[in-house]
């Protein structure tokens, strides 16, 4: 799962990021002002937005009928002080998919953010199956045949990204923004290490599916015959 996080204060950030990105294996971009969100988020495959109001240019909830307009569907979560009854009727009329006041706790967070993934509008199924693979599609759980699949957090994202496309090549640039977020240093082979490591890890397991790479291209995932 790929989070677009709008939000200017620097402890804040830092301290979502920690705790999506190592406790709930995701792959968090962050921005603080409405121009650099409304520049990335139209343009990168994010899967949710969590948007502060209070920003240096200018008003969160300003962003939502601009990207609604844009054709932007993906599930918007305010997070912000301005918790009272009127400021969430406001962000709610303007779009946004959940309006959560500061201070809030993680826990209640995810489950909102679950609660959004699984709605219709959402980008993800609410769980993908392939040969004996399947995957809630947003929140690692990765099951063989009904039992869990463990595997580190960036080869989860890879095989989620190729699950979610099975029988179609996958270009490199798609899997990268999956797997790395923007502020992260990349290594040229590193989305071909991850990928070979996985391919041995479901061959192990007898998973049912195969990993192909389309030279120059890409990888495709398929079920094996």
């Amino acid at each position: 799962m790929r989070v677009l996080l709008v939000e200017d204060e620097p402890r804040m950030a830092a301290a979502l990021r920690a705790a999506l990105t190592v406790k709930h294996d995701m792959v968090m971009d962050h921005v603080a002002t409405l121009a650099d969100a409304e520049l990335v988020a139209g343009d990168i495959g994010y899967d949710a937005i969590l948007l502060d109001r209070q920003l240096p240019d200018g008003d969160g909830l300003d962003l939502v009928p601009r990207l609604r307009n844009k054709g932007v569907t993906l599930p918007i979560i305010v997070i912000t002080a301005k918790g009272t009854v009127p400021d969430r009727v406001t962000g709610l009329e303007l779009g946004a998919d959940d309006y959560l006041a500061k201070p809030f706790s993680l826990d209640e967070l995810i489950a909102r953010l679950r609660a959004v993934m699984r709605r219709p509008s959402a980008l993800n199924p609410s769980r993908i199956s392939v040969g004996k693979l399947s995957s809630d599609g947003a929140f690692r759980d990765i099951r063989i045949g009904g039992r869990p699949f463990e595997l580190p957090r960036r080869e989860i994202l890879v095989l989620e990204c190729l699950m979610r496309r099975v029988g179609r090549m996958v270009p490199r640039p798609v899997l990268m923004e999956a797997v790395f977020s923007l502020d992260d240093e990349i290594q040229s082979n590193a989305l071909d290490s991850h990928i070979s490591r996985l391919r041995r890890k479901l061959a192990a397991a007898q998973a049912g599916v195969v990993v192909n790479v389309v030279r120059g291209l890409g990888y495709m995932l398929r079920e094996e015959l």
